[in-house]
């Protein structure tokens, strides 16, 4: 068995139901059911034996400790995390003490754990924790794509948080010798995305109507990873990865975010055209930018190809329209994400910006 925090979040969601397709494996899925942790997201699986969940927290000692004992899993793979810029400048202490402060009580956990494995089965073990680019900082226009040798540079409260766990799990490999593997990856999209991300918002609001807010000038570019592809480059770097390493997983797919906002606009076109004719284009509306807001990111991805013969299996293009396609098919699951929090933090967010 493994073990998946966080896996009722977009990432960690996609991951489980991609191993339960894949593999025989059974998941334990230990999550804390935030504003972005949706069941509704496994309901596929959710009478699958192989499949256990446990609401809980990572921070929550004893119960992971119960959970390690009892389950025995032969690997984590941490996912669980505050994920987004705008919310941890909105209130930045949920940041610290998810990402830091439980990753670090998770690693301890691991570490007590681990100790008390056979040798051949302290062997076997591995901590996998999934990591973020935005570590890195900014990049201007020029810069060469972030390696992993990349000093980090976090500007938000939210990237400063993911570099803090990162540090503790090679503080953790190098103290103590716990086998971890760390992944640092670019912007994710796909099905099951919270519709807070720049992606699903378009999407949503479109449909609905609604202004497409885009910070600043649009002119942000990001590197853009199908989340499929991110869960076979973590299953990879989990069967294959050397102990102690670092491994950026991108979709070598930069893109301003203003052309990303377009192309969402160009295939909402094609598949759902708006009842008067016009493009959805026009409902763009350029929003005062984001305090801090990093310029540039871009994974330099050539040690998962050369190491453990990893490759994104999609282009933006092919990955993109999957994406809008599973919005379109899946209004439901759209209209249940969509609670009076989450109303408000977009008002909060966005309505208010000139």
């Amino acid at each position: 068995m493994i073990l998946v925090t966080g896996g009722a979040g977009f990432i960690g969601a996609n991951f489980v139901l991609d191993w339960l397709a894949t593999r025989d494996e059974p998941v334990l899925n230990l999550d804390k059911l935030t504003y972005a942790g949706n069941l509704e997201n496994l309901a596929s699986v959710q009478a699958d034996e192989r499949y256990v969940f446990v609401q809980g927290d990572i921070a929550d000692t004893p119960l992971v400790m119960q959970l390690l004992d009892q389950h025995k899993p032969r690997a984590i793979v941490n996912f669980a995390a505050e994920s987004h810029v705008d919310r941890s400048i909105l209130g930045p202490e949920d940041f610290i003490q998810t990402n830091i402060v439980g990753t670090f009580r998770l690693l301890d956990a691991a570490r007590k754990y681990w100790g008390g494995l056979s040798t051949n089965e302290q062997a076997a073990f591995r901590f996998l924790h999934v990591s973020t680019d935005e570590v890195y900082g900014s990049l201007s226009a020029s810069d060469p794509a972030f390696t992993e040798n990349h000093r980090y540079e976090p500007n938000s409260p939210y990237s400063a948080s993911k570099a803090a766990s990162d540090h503790l799990v090679r503080a953790y490999h190098h103290t103590y010798g716990l086998p971890v593997l760390t992944t640092n990856c670019s912007n994710n999209y796909g099905p099951h995305h919270f519709p807070e991300k720049l992606i699903p918002l378009m999407i949503v609001n479109a449909l609905a109507g609604k202004p497409l807010p885009v910070y600043g000038n649009g002119m942000q570019v990001r590197d853009w990873l199908y989340v499929r592809d991110h869960c076979s480059a973590i299953r990879r770097v989990l069967d294959g990865g050397r102990l102690g390493e670092v491994y950026n997983v991108g979709g070598w797919n930069e893109k301003p975010n203003i052309d990303i906002v377009h192309t969402v606009c160009a295939l909402l076109d094609e598949l759902r055209p708006r009842s008067d004719g016009k493009s959805y284009r026009e409902q763009v509306k350029f929003v005062a930018d984001r305090p801090g807001h990093d310029q540039r990111y871009a994974i330099d991805a050539s040690k998962m190809e050369r190491e453990l013969g990893w490759k994104p299996a999609e282009t933006f293009a092919t990955g993109i329209r999957k994406t809008v396609q599973w919005y379109l098919d899946n209004p439901g699951w759209v209209a249940n994400v969509q609670s009076g929090a989450y109303s408000k933090w977009v008002q909060t967010n966005y309505t208010s910006r000139p």
